[in-house]
């Protein structure tokens, strides 16, 4: 179709003709979509009215397609990386009659259905308490996005998890909506003044099962403080193990999650020596990769000296960009060298993740039908589905029969 066979049928004047030589009828009365087929209301002759029972009938149709779905992502060997696009596509389908809508729209609003109700398979508690430190010494990887974003996952599918906030920016602080100016308790307590956790603790608002041990300030000074301690390096450890005792057998918690500060210091090590897996992101850039080495020898001191049962059990690469070669290779290194501890789930560059700090929320909470948030709830599906397995070292976690 031409521009000129364009304007003529949607009623406008060829250019440089009147509309008496274009044939255009410009009369106030006239409804111009009687140049492009339209129906009037009073004359059905000109064309046919759109058919709400076919509309019915294609809507059932899709939904007929969709009876053999099921809430996993087909487990393929030539499927090594799960990208947003793949959640989306298979996820959608399990919300009902608002997926079948075509809109972006709708397809927007079906995502948020999905992540924020629990119309779906709920996620398998672990057996005993699963301690993880998320950790990298090098900075803008994701470490504290990841661990807000993938606790909210967790949470919002009805396990019960604590955050502990070991950074002195108090970035997981901010994104779960916790004060953490200088005159409240904080980690700082736990690991100076051995303030009891039980104290310092403090419940999610909005997000239930989610529970936040908030840092202050007054952090970037316990590096120095804990020098001159006693057991410098297993404060944190002591704490956590206490006050997991003191829980009653229904409120222990399924995941306690460890945001750690980027370096390699007493912060750092005293999250190494609390956790038993290590939880690592890694960025999909080339200097991400250049100081991973530095991070596994640190784990292997810590390993041989003071918490024998450490286990690098999970990586997440972030930031994913699937337009760039650089990131396909990152990615494809990564999962040579570290097979199956790297998650399927990618989590996608978003601007949606990087918003939603700055309201104080989580991605989960801010835009949770957006590619950021799907991929966070299917990457801590992925983890508590491994986490569900059992284990070949039973005793490696801290429980109540197992301090």
């Amino acid at each position: 179709m031409t521009v000129t066979t364009a304007v003529t049928g949607l009623g406008w004047p060829e250019p440089g003709r009147s509309a008496e030589e274009s044939g255009v009828d410009l009369r106030p009365d006239r409804d111009i979509g009687d140049g492009l087929g339209w129906p009037d209301d009073a004359d059905d002759g000109a064309g046919p009215r759109p058919d709400p029972a076919g509309f019915a009938s294609a809507r059932a149709q899709r939904s007929q397609s969709r009876t053999d779905t099921t809430t996993h992502l087909p487990a393929t060997e030539s499927a090594q990386v799960l990208t947003a696009t793949d959640i989306v596509t298979d996820r959608i389908a399990e919300v009902g009659d608002l997926a079948d809508m075509d809109t972006p729209i709708a397809h927007q609003a079906a995502a948020a259905v999905y992540v924020t109700t629990r119309r779906r398979e709920p996620l398998p508690a672990p057996a005993s308490t699963r301690v993880m430190v998320v950790a990298n010494q090098k900075g803008g990887v994701g470490k504290t996005t990841t661990a807000v974003n993938v606790a909210a996952a967790m949470a919002f599918n009805g396990l019960r998890v604590l955050v502990i906030d070991l950074d002195p920016q108090g970035n997981a602080s901010t994104a779960l909506g916790i004060d953490h100016h200088a005159d409240i308790p904080s980690s700082y307590d736990v690991l100076v003044e051995e303030t009891a956790l039980t104290d310092v603790i403090v419940a999610v608002d909005g997000i239930d099962g989610l529970w936040c041990v908030p840092a202050t300030i007054d952090l970037a000074g316990a590096e120095i403080e804990l020098v001159s301690l006693v057991a410098r390096e297993s404060r944190l450890r002591k704490s956590l193990t206490a006050h997991l005792a003191a829980l009653p057998e229904n409120a222990s918690y399924d995941y306690v999650i460890i945001d750690c500060p980027p370096s390699l210091g007493l912060l750092t090590v005293n999250a190494l020596v609390g956790g038993d897996e290590v939880f690592i992101p890694i960025q999909c850039e080339y200097y991400a990769l250049e100081g991973l080495s530095q991070l596994l020898k640190n784990i292997d001191l810590v390993r041989a000296h003071l918490n024998p049962v450490l286990a690098v059990t999970t990586i997440l690469l972030t930031m994913y960009d699937g337009r760039t070669r650089l990131a396909a290779q990152v990615a494809e290194e990564v999962r040579r060298h570290f097979g199956e501890t790297v998650l399927r789930t990618t989590i996608p560059r978003s601007v949606r993740i990087s918003e939603a700090p700055s309201y104080r929320q989580t991605v989960m909470t801010y835009d949770p039908g957006s590619s950021g948030a799907l991929s966070y709830l299917e990457a801590a599906r992925e983890m508590a589905e491994r986490g569900a397995k059992p284990s070949a070292d039973p005793t490696g976690h801290i429980t109540k029969e197992n301090p």
